[in-house]
């Protein structure tokens, strides 16, 4: 499915119900099998959460996530502590191709037995399950943090806890600080002080609900929206809160820069147009957050403004390597940018080409992000129907915005 985009006028005041976070709702999920008496309610519908889902429940030998990277790291370092259980995980030819040997390699020095089924660190995985006695393992702290999250997961299940040694730059520590908030949230306790991370053994946990916060990726895509609308506009998304476990929350700060201001309300935040954009060049250090990278690029260039991101390292090994994505696909709508192994360097310019074909590399966070351009010129979005990696409901959204979308293949 290809979409091409346009729109008249951003319909202002519309009230958008955004399924919970992907980042918490797949935590959750490993959590609540090592523990029957959590519930999870406001689940994200996004399909790396159906992925995680469908592989904890089923039989099957087995499991294939698709293009789920959270999935594949944190399935890895759960199903290596399931005694007397085989599993063969695999996924996408991408999957295939983003390297998950430091896991693999941690997880195999506290005992797990993880065979590489094809190329030597990388999926598919054939794993063994067996009860893991080792309570001390080192991994690099500057590496995706999925990898870090993934032996957080696992650390109260095991006999003796778990202390992790990070070596190097922390990058991602947000993330890091997500899981050990919900751990904290099932009074699991843990202790993260410069470079290490204890985190003791909990058997077992009292029952409780536990409501997912919705997402605050899902959410960038309504503050460029606003970014790029005239002084006035405005959306209502819910259902959100102030003291959000997501890094991506930053958002609020980053779009002042944009005019947008974020108010608070009960359960929902409402984002309003206030003012004409900051004419000067946005420098950000997203470290933290690089998952709105691409939301944020696109922003810059839709207004005109010149952005310096740095923090993206990361990014080189996503669902595609995001930084050159971007400067291809920028570029052809008449971009002026560079980028480098963990930067993005983009100039100011006036004019956006019009109905450009949008390349999305099997990336959802692609297609999404450059969709607010159609509230400058008409622009088609290939392959589209990406955008369910994260996000199943975002064309209808984006219909309820006023952002018009006609099938051209």
């Amino acid at each position: 499915m290809d979409l091409r985009l346009k729109t008249e006028e951003f319909n202002s005041g519309t009230h958008i119900t955004i399924s919970g976070s992907k980042s918490e709702s797949n935590r959750l999920l490993i959590l609540q099998q090592l523990y029957s008496g959590l519930q999870i309610e406001n689940l994200s519908d996004s399909d790396d959460t159906h992925h995680l889902q469908g592989a904890l429940t089923s039989d099957n030998i087995v499991a294939d996530i698709g293009h789920a990277g959270t999935a594949m790291r944190f399935l890895t370092a759960f199903f290596a502590t399931q005694e007397g259980v085989t599993k063969i995980l695999q996924g996408s030819d991408r999957m295939h191709n983003r390297p998950i040997e430091i896991l693999v390699n941690a997880l195999r020095d506290l005992g797990a037995s993880i065979d590489y089924v094809e190329k030597e660190g990388y999926p598919p995985l054939k794993i063994s399950g067996r009860k893991l006695t080792k309570e001390k393992v080192s991994i690099n702290g500057n590496v995706s943090s999925q990898y870090i999250s993934a032996l957080l997961l696992i650390a109260p299940s095991l006999e003796k806890g778990l202390e992790i040694e990070l070596v190097g730059k922390i990058t991602s520590v947000p993330y890091i600080n997500m899981t050990l908030q919900l751990l904290a949230q099932l009074k699991i306790e843990a202790e993260f002080k410069g470079q290490a991370i204890k985190i003791k053994p909990k058997p077992t946990v009292k029952k409780q609900v536990i409501v997912v916060e919705s997402d605050w990726s899902s959410a960038s895509y309504f503050y460029s929206i606003v970014a790029l609308s005239k002084i006035g506009s405005s959306v209502k998304l819910s259902a959100y809160k102030k003291d959000s476990l997501q890094g991506d929350s930053c958002l609020s700060e980053i779009y002042k820069h944009f005019g947008v201001a974020t108010t608070f309300e009960e359960n929902s935040i409402l984002l309003t147009k206030e003012r004409e954009h900051n004419s000067a060049a946005l420098n950000q250090d997203l470290k933290n957050a690089p998952d709105i990278a691409q939301t944020i690029a696109v922003t810059c260039f839709g207004l005109g403004v010149a952005c310096d991101l740095s923090g993206l390292h990361t990014l080189k090994i996503k669902e595609t390597d995001r930084l050159e994505a971007l400067r291809e696909e920028l570029a052809k709508l008449g971009a002026e940018i560079s980028v480098t192994n963990e930067s993005l360097h983009l100039k100011t310019s006036s004019k956006i080409k019009e109905n450009i074909q949008i390349a999305t590399y099997n990336d959802h966070r692609m297609a999404m992000a450059f969709a607010p351009l159609a509230l400058k010129v008409p622009i088609e979005i290939l392959e589209a129907e990406v955008v369910t990696k994260s996000y199943r409901s975002f064309w209808k959204d984006m219909l309820c915005v006023g952002i018009e979308n006609v099938t051209i293949k």
